[in-house]
């Protein structure tokens, strides 16, 4: 992160344009949170938004379902396609049973995620742990350059002592931060996609921004496109003010669609068709 300021996830907050698009999610949030069928129903609303923030982290990764085809479907070995809807469905279920120890040890938390991710279908000894020198990364989406081992290393724990100390920022922007961040590193051997997406869930839960999961920032990272994706995320990149203003706006826009869908699935449970 290019920011020196004491606080710097703070310091990225206060960005020209963040300031208004935290607080356009804000009030989307508070408006799907609002809705009568959160009330009584909110469990389902949660379970429909994990399935779709799943299939949309998936399609991101190369494997686009049909939403159908993945509530369908019961077997995820066999062909790539399958197996990196079935890790994304994985990351998904785990996610929340990570909350308490994001905080602490967010650096266990990532092996843990990439060990889910992995499914068994890297060799152990690479599961779980940021690659080593001279280790290759399967990540065909994201062709910026790639860090060294010992800069991953290094970055990773400055990213871990920002999220223990805690940040007056926003949660958009910590969540978008560490999302992007995580894929500039790439620091495992694959799945380093699939995990990013997951720890911004994580953020957008713990933080108390979206407790019940149903604002699927997946889905509108999936619906903007694999192409706006990757130019929001070149932004990130770059390091500059107005590139990390894009990338935290892109965050909030797929936040906000992540928001259009669960209330459109509000709206379906309340006319009784899902």
């Amino acid at each position: 992160m290019s920011t020196t300021a004491s606080d710097p996830l703070a310091a990225l907050g206060a960005l020209p344009g963040v300031p208004e698009a935290v607080d356009s999610v804000r009030k989307a949030v508070d408006r799907v949170y609002g809705h009568r069928v959160m009330r009584r129903r909110s469990n389902e609303v949660t379970a429909e938004a994990a399935l779709r923030g799943s299939r949309g982290s998936a399609a991101l990764a190369g494997a686009d379902w049909n939403l159908e085809e993945v509530r369908r479907r019961t077997d995820f070995s066999g062909e790539d396609e399958a197996r990196t809807v079935g890790a994304a469905l994985r990351l998904t279920a785990e996610a929340g049973q990570l909350l308490s120890i994001w905080r602490q040890s967010p650096l266990r938390v990532l092996a843990r995620l990439h060990l889910v991710a992995a499914g068994g279908a890297a060799p152990d000894d690479a599961v779980g742990r940021p690659r080593l020198a001279g280790e290759s990364v399967d990540e065909p989406l994201i062709e910026a350059p790639l860090p060294g081992a010992d800069e991953v290393a290094g970055r990773l724990e400055g990213l871990s002592r920002l999220i223990i100390a805690g940040s007056a920022a926003p949660a958009l922007v910590t969540a978008a931060a560490v999302h992007g961040e995580l894929l500039a590193l790439r620091p495992f051997g694959s799945h380093n996609g699939l995990v990013a997406r997951t720890a911004e869930r994580i953020v957008l839960i713990g933080s108390g921004l979206d407790p019940k999961s149903i604002c699927p920032a997946e889905v509108g990272h999936a619906e903007q496109g694999r192409a706006a994706y990757v130019a929001a995320f070149e932004g990130y990149t770059t390091g500059t003010p107005e590139g990390m203003a894009a990338w935290i706006a892109h965050c909030g826009r797929s936040v906000e669609l992540g928001v259009r869908e669960s209330t459109a699935v509000c709206e379906a449970l309340q006319r009784g068709a899902a």
